[in-house]
């Protein structure tokens, strides 16, 4: 059976990006495709050749990709997948608009419909400054295109996975289309357990707007009894630095192991965006250290908030300083209620060996069920066979 794997671009290894690594060690014979591949880290690859599109190509593609946004729609179409029996589109923006056939299985692990083209359209032209004027009228008419080839394309897709049942609705949403929910994976085994706790509170993000870490600064700099370490950098640096209080460290951009002392030693772990599933709050967890997140979107599915049984976070209800700020004393009052070894077996919900079973299991029962003899006549596994190992995988993985 060939397999062929679309992922929108590759430029820097982020959550998506460690989604795509998991799908290729389920199937590392298959072919990979993308809009632009800018790697300089090839892990999440596995040192695998990718097959870009001609935006590679054009003038500043490396720095200026997103200004290629209106024919990214077209560029993904230019890939010939004629010759694959299984298409597995890892999308956030355009890879699951790639044109399959009648015999070939299009299966779309997606992060997110397009965000800014869809609910979220007002607020990235709020924050990119296009609201008002000509140039706004030119974004709102672009994304009003994308939309529209947005929705057309989900109809070439066989099968929608989302990565949380808060996509999933998204994705209804958007799309009017059920699609599966299979949690990301998450390298729970590089991230120990420690049950003691030191006296600050972390926050770490990539610095863009919709992280909110200029929040959580402002929120603890109101309260200098606190003592809080941001990790990460990003275009909002500067406006977090001017928001700091001497009782506010800023690190910068820190490595891998640096950031996994952190989580280990902090009290909580604060977050601020409303995200669509948020890998760094299962990480803090996998440490064993609680989180006090904004209760809405996919944290509400990785977190137990109190007073529920076996608690591992509390929820503030508004991106306000003062939500934050009364979550955080809410934390304290109860932090009796918090145990690490809690928080670390709700993170081991998240692994990535029950990614890959469940992913596995679901792929196998569709290509099971699919009409194609001749794709079934190349599989390994007998069709009876296939049918029952995926239900008793998926089963087992819930």
């Amino acid at each position: 059976m060939k397999v062929a794997i679309v992922h929108d671009w590759l430029v820097v290894s982020g959550g998506a990006e460690k989604v795509l690594q998991q799908i290729i060690e389920c199937y590392p014979t298959a072919d990979i495709f993308t809009l632009v591949d800018f790697l300089e880290d090839r892990t999440c690859v596995r040192n695998r050749p990718v097959r870009a599109s001609f935006i590679q190509r054009l003038p500043l593609a490396k720095k200026r990709y997103r200004s290629y946004l209106p024919l990214m729609p077209i560029a993904i179409e230019q890939f010939d997948l004629s010759g694959y029996d299984l298409v597995i589109s890892s999308s956030y923006a355009v890879a699951k608009g790639v044109l399959t056939g009648p015999d070939q299985l299009h299966i779309s692990y997606m992060h997110s419909p397009i965000r800014y083209a869809w609910d979220l359209q007002h607020q990235y032209l709020n924050e990119a400054g296009l609201a008002k004027g000509v140039k706004s009228v030119f974004a709102r008419a672009l994304l009003h295109y994308i939309r529209g080839w947005d929705a057309r394309s989900t109809n070439g897709v066989d099968y929608l996975i989302a990565n949380s049942h808060f996509i999933a609705r998204r994705i209804r949403k958007a799309y009017r289309r059920d699609a599966t929910v299979i949690y990301p994976p998450v390298d729970i085994a590089a991230l120990p357990v420690r049950a003691q706790k030191e006296d600050f509170y972390l926050t770490a993000s990539r610095m863009v707007p919709y992280k909110r870490i200029d929040l959580i600064v402002k929120a603890f700099s109101r309260t200098p009894e606190r003592r809080l370490v941001v990790i990460g950098d990003g275009p909002d640096m500067r406006k977090v630095r001017a928001a700091a209080g001497p009782n506010v460290s800023i690190l910068g951009y820190q490595s891998f192991e640096v950031l996994r002392d952190h989580l280990q030693r902090a009290r909580a772990f604060v977050y601020a965006a409303e995200e669509d599933f948020g890998i760094s709050i299962i990480e803090a967890q996998a440490c064993g250290t609680p989180v006090i997140t904004y209760g809405r979107g996919g944290a509400l599915e990785t977190v137990i908030g109190i007073p529920g049984e076996r608690a591992t976070g509390v929820f503030f209800k508004e991106q306000t300083a003062e939500s934050l700020i009364e979550a955080v004393g809410r934390f304290e009052r109860h932090r009796h209620l918090f145990d690490s070894q809690a928080c670390r077996e709700n993170a081991e919900r998240f692994s990535r060996e029950k990614f890959k079973a469940s992913l596995r299991a679901f792929i196998e029962v569709q290509l099971a069920r699919f009409p194609s003899e001749t794709m079934l006549d190349r599989r390994a596994v007998p069709r009876e066979a296939a049918v029952e190992t995926g239900i008793r995988e998926t089963t087992a993985s819930k």
